[in-house]
C-alpha cells in the first residue's frame, strides 16, 4: 500500500545537510586563508562559535568569561592555523602569550567576513555528533593579562548598526517547508 501523500517527513534532514554544506564554505575559506600569503586581500574573519560545545579547546579564562558564545578574529596576528575536515586549529595570542585553539565547525554559530559583508548564521545544534567532533574537549591554562589587541570578543556587533551596508545572510529559513 502506498503512503499516504499527506504524510511528509523529512527523513533525509535537509536543514542539516544544507548546515553542513554552509560549514563547507567556511572550511574552503579557512583552507585559502592558510595558504601561503594568508588571507587574500582585504578579507578577514569574525567567527563565533560555542565555547562549551564537544571538542572545543580554547583557555579556561576565555571560557569563563564567554561561557556560551565567543568570537575570535582571524586578521592579522594568527599563527599555525589548520583546517581539517571537522575542526580546525589556530594560535591566538591572549595576554601576550599564544594560546593553540581547536574548534570544531559544528560548533561554529557565525562566520562573518566583514571586507564583502558575508555572513553565516547557524542554528545551535546543541550536541555535535561524536563522528564530527575535533580532538577531545581540553581546556588550556589561563593567560596572565588580556590581550591588547583582543583577538577575541563577546559579539560581533554587525546585525543592529548596519542599514545600508547590512550582512548579505544566507538564512536556511527559506528552504523549510511552513
Amino acid at each position: 500500500m502506498a503512503q499516504d501523500r499527506n504524510d511528509h517527513q523529512d527523513l533525509m534532514h535537509y536543514d542539516a545537510l544544507a548546515q553542513e554544506a554552509l560549514r563547507g564554505v567556511i572550511k574552503a575559506a579557512l583552507k585559502r586563508a592558510a595558504e601561503p600569503g594568508g588571507l587574500p586581500g582585504a578579507h578577514h574573519f569574525y567567527i563565533t562559535f560555542r565555547t562549551r560545545a564537544p571538542g572545543v579547546s580554547v583557555p579556561a579564562e576565555l571560557v569563563e568569561r564567554y561561557p556560551e558564545e565567543m568570537t575570535i578574529i582571524l586578521q592579522h596576528q594568527y599563527w599555525d592555523l589548520a583546517p581539517g575536515e571537522t575542526f580546525f586549529q589556530v594560535t591566538l595570542k591572549f595576554g601576550g602569550s599564544p594560546k593553540p585553539l581547536s574548534i570544531p565547525y559544528v560548533a561554529v554559530t557565525r562566520f562573518y567576513d566583514p571586507s564583502v559583508q558575508f555572513l553565516l548564521q547557524f542554528e545551535s545544534t546543541g550536541e555535535a555528533a561524536p563522528a564530527e567532533q575535533g580532538p577531545a574537549a581540553e581546556v588550556l591554562p589561563a593567560p596572565t593579562r588580556p590581550a591588547k589587541n583582543r583577538p577575541a570578543a563577546a559579539k560581533a556587533e554587525t546585525d543592529s548598526d548596519a542599514k545600508s551596508d547590512e550582512p548579505k545572510i544566507v538564512s536556511l529559513d527559506q528552504f523549510r517547508k511552513k
